[in-house]
């Protein structure tokens, strides 16, 4: 499956998230039943994953974790915060970056329309 693929199931994995539950819960909840969905579609899901930062020839541990991971394809970067910041976005753009990845999707679910809060970001590799 593609990351466009992907990104299809995703999305409508995020739509019915954020329909049974609404806004204005934790982060980490969301990131638990979007996990749930996903898997339930047959994906690959990881959840929490460890990125490690290389400079120069050492890497360094420093607690950088990719909320979920689809498919080792596709990234997921989940808020629940009153508005997305630039920050939010060059994070994930650094995400890509730093893990190879192409694709990543932005969510933030403590809104009132989740359509226009599924951002998608592309690693230009």
């Amino acid at each position: 499956m593609t990351e466009n693929e992907l990104s299809y199931k995703i999305r409508g994995a995020i739509f019915r998230v954020y329909n049974h539950l609404g806004p204005g819960l934790l982060e980490s909840v969301y990131v638990a039943a979007l996990a749930y969905e996903l898997k339930k579609e047959g994906l690959i899901v990881k959840t929490q994953v460890a990125l490690p930062v290389q400079y120069e020839t050492e890497y360094l541990d420093l607690g950088f974790r990719i909320d979920i991971l689809i498919n080792d394809l596709v990234i997921i970067e989940v808020k629940s915060i009153e508005s997305l910041h630039e920050v939010h976005h060059k994070q994930v753009l650094t995400y890509l970056r730093l893990s190879n990845k192409k694709l990543a999707l932005l969510v933030n679910f403590n809104t009132t329309n989740i359509s226009n809060s599924i951002i998608r970001k592309v690693n230009g590799l």
